[in-house]
């Protein structure tokens, strides 16, 4: 969304939604980008202390300065803390808002789009449905929220929420009850590589 609206979708603001393990809703609201811990939810996708494009966009809201990222990111590998200094911050809510949304929240958000819409959401998705309800009216520009996953991906949550089991996709039918297939590997990089060469030649 991001890399859109650089390039010119006429996109007002991005919402970052976050369950409770909320680093990213502390950074962009408070500058407080540190790791407190994880608890697991039900929507475990978003159950990190580190954000993967997270430095990208420090890179790019600090001038594109190099150095200057690498240190910020060196003091957060350290201390797993980082205030995000005032210049760039303004950069990152510029175009970023966020919102947190706590597994009650979340649950409810599930239950009433059913009611509602009879859509089944996945519970990511409801994060961030929920995230977005808390802003409409705000921009006064329209609203969209993206779905993240299948709500039969998460069929438990779902029906604890909504009272209805969602099925899988067809072609996905049987997949829980599929034969679980794997390759055990030795923790060595030469070993991964040599794997992951002899599976993409055959």
């Amino acid at each position: 969304g991001y890399c859109a609206r650089q390039m010119g979708l006429p996109i007002d603001r991005l919402i970052v939604a976050t369950n409770q393990n909320d680093i990213l809703h502390r950074a962009i609201q408070a500058g407080d980008y540190s790791a407190k811990g994880v608890t697991p939810t039900i929507s475990p996708s978003m159950d990190i202390q580190v954000a993967s494009n997270f430095e990208r966009l420090l890179y790019d809201c600090s001038g594109r300065d190099g150095r200057a990222t690498a240190q910020m990111m060196a003091e957060f590998n350290d201390t797993k803390a980082l205030k995000i200094p005032a210049a760039t911050l303004a950069e990152i809510t510029a175009v970023f808002d966020s919102g947190r949304v706590d597994e009650e929240q979340t649950a409810r958000t599930l239950r009433e789009a059913f009611e509602q819409t009879g859509e089944l959401l996945c519970p990511h998705t409801a994060v961030g449905v929920a995230a977005a309800q808390a802003q409409v009216g705000r921009a006064g520009t329209p609203l969209i929220t993206l779905a993240t996953a299948h709500p039969g991906k998460f069929r438990a949550a779902v029906e604890r929420a909504c009272g209805t089991r969602p099925s899988l996709p067809r072609h996905m039918a049987g997949l829980f009850d599929r034969e679980e297939r794997y390759d055990i590997i030795a923790n060595d990089f030469d070993a991964l590589r040599s794997y992951v060469f002899e599976k993409t030649a055959a």
